[in-house]
């Protein structure tokens, strides 16, 4: 439904580490909404975490609060993309 992708490099020019943090709601065949959080080093498989709504209000909330959070810790958002019901 909803895929936001944001990157961080580092301020220091001899680290060019990049990390990328990326949040997505989906829905799932139990009839609730997933919050997705992804993050870790460009290249690797990262950490994530998954969390369950009943509705899809609660769901936007969160990912926008992760988001705006990912934003104040040096992330850029890169790239968003909706999905549309076929």
């Amino acid at each position: 439904m909803l895929t936001l992708l944001c990157h961080r490099t580092a301020p220091d020019a001899r680290d060019v580490r990049t990390h990328f943090y990326r949040v997505e709601i989906s829905y799932n065949l139990f009839g609730e909404y997933t919050v997705i959080r992804e993050w870790g080093r460009v290249g690797t498989r990262g950490h994530h975490v998954s969390v369950w709504f009943a509705n899809l209000r609660e769901a936007v909330l969160v990912a926008d609060r992760s988001a705006r959070r990912a934003g104040t810790r040096g992330y850029d958002l890169i790239e968003k993309q909706f999905a549309t019901a076929a």
